[in-house]
């Protein structure tokens, strides 16, 4: 025998701050339930267990957790994961770095080589600072082209 309770499930619903799907009647009790037509019935069932609120579905998180402990690991970073370009992936701030110490590091080699003057060092030094070049070979080219660096026959000759 099919019963319609649907204003009583409505009814318990609000007094159990919960939706209508998690109201829970008792098949045993569904004479009781159809009779009970007030909230103060509805109140009355739910203190005797007639009617209950059945616990949320939660989205369980243990894959999510796993893969942020394997991650923290250093695993799941192969190329098949990686979307875009190396660049894409580092911050701004660690290209410039590791292009500034290049430039830099460069420069210094060619001063100590006596390849460059102390002027010319000084000079390409702030040119690199700004940010003019792009990589060591694009300073070296620069530097050829503007007759800034000594050839070695120059060089020997001093």
């Amino acid at each position: 025998m099919i019963m319609n309770l649907s204003s009583q499930k409505k009814l318990a619903a609000r007094l159990l701050k919960c939706g209508r799907s998690r109201v829970w009647l008792n098949p045993a009790r569904m004479g009781d339930i159809k009779d009970a037509i007030t909230a103060n019935d509805i109140r009355r069932l739910i203190k005797d267990g007639v009617i209950k609120a059945l616990p949320k579905k939660g989205i369980s998180s243990y894959r999510r957790k796993k893969m942020m402990k394997q991650l923290k690991k250093g695993r799941r970073k192969g190329s098949g994961t990686r979307k875009g370009k190396l660049r894409t992936r580092l911050p701004k701030k660690k290209v410039w770095i590791q292009r500034i110490r290049a430039l830099r590091n460069e420069l210094q080699k060619l001063r100590k080589d006596n390849s460059i003057a102390k002027k010319t060092y000084r000079n390409m030094y702030l040119k690199a600072k700004s940010g003019l070049f792009r990589s060591r070979s694009h300073m070296l080219t620069y530097m050829e082209k503007h007759d800034l660096v000594k050839k070695s026959e120059e060089k020997s000759k001093e």
